[in-house]
């Protein structure tokens, strides 16, 4: 198995990098600072296609990330959120060894906030208690998931999925500047360009004190681009995005349909993905 850096995200490289491994001191604990604590919020919504997203506000502005497939064309405009989270301040990636020493379960909860030092009804308790409740939930029919807490461990995930000897390919999207806002319309600036893989897995970061990703794969059909945004701003981003084309199996009230006016089974969900996401794929000869 090889991971391939020849992606059209230029960024997938330095991105890795950064995750790569966190230094712990020989305690085993790991210190929460300089604004790590920003990373153990709720989410605005959930990953799980299955779960209710009916305490969700749909008019957040960081639910502006779903769209038709109609709307990914040369010269569309919409609103899209694109979050300042990016790789070099997301939190550290663990080793596989330093990750498989420490408890990830809900079983494990009152024992994990000790050993964070976080007081149980604190919001960094309940950020916890959703990413390990998130992680063990059952996956919805025709779906794989998996939570990753190495990037080993995503790896293996992916080789198991896609085949041993699989050359494995990440996609992300280039990373917010520090002047651009959050929210403003963008413009599809090139076609988007289409990437054939004969399947996909999304691994989005969940509210951990270290780096934690919830991964997931559809047996059904996606079709994931790469496009190029231009803001209004002068904002230039090359975006991964996803259509999830078969969404029958998703739970009615998931947050996405309540955007887009939809149902599920009626009609595709996509959605960009932000920069701290990943999109692993396998590689095809060209």
């Amino acid at each position: 198995m090889r991971l391939s850096f020849a992606s059209s995200s230029l960024l997938i490289l330095p991105l890795l990098l950064v995750l790569l491994i966190a230094e712990v001191n020989s305690a085993r604990k790991i210190t929460i600072g300089n604004g790590d604590e920003e990373h153990l919020l709720l989410p605005t919504h959930d990953h799980d296609h299955s779960s209710s997203s009916s305490n969700k506000n749909h008019m957040d502005p960081s639910l502006n990330v779903f769209f038709n497939p109609v709307d990914l064309r040369l010269g569309k405009t919409m609103p899209i959120y694109f979050s300042k989270r990016g790789p070099s301040v997301s939190p550290k990636l663990l080793s596989k060894q330093e990750a498989d020493s420490i408890p990830f379960s809900t079983s494990n909860l009152p024992y994990l906030l000790e050993f964070f030092s976080f007081l149980q009804d604190s919001p960094q308790a309940k950020a916890i208690e959703y990413t390990l409740t998130q992680c063990d939930l059952e996956p919805i029919k025709g779906e794989s998931r998996f939570c990753g807490t190495s990037l080993e461990s995503m790896v293996d995930f992916a080789t198991a999925l896609f085949g041993s000897g699989t050359q494995l390919k990440v996609l992300t999207t280039s990373p917010l500047s520090n002047t651009a806002p959050l929210l403003q319309n963008y413009t599809v600036l090139e076609t988007p360009n289409e990437i054939h893989a004969p399947r996909m897995i999304g691994c989005h970061t969940m509210p951990y004190p270290y780096a934690v990703f919830y991964c997931h794969s559809q047996e059904s059909e996606n079709k994931l681009f790469q496009v190029w945004l231009g803001g209004e701003n002068g904002e230039r981003i090359h975006a991964a995005a996803v259509c999830h084309m078969d969404t029958s199996q998703w739970d009615s009230s998931h947050v996405a349909f309540q955007v887009l006016g939809a149902e599920p089974g009626t009609s595709p969900v996509c959605h960009f993905f932000p920069s701290d996401n990943l999109v692993w794929v396998p590689s095809l000869p060209a």
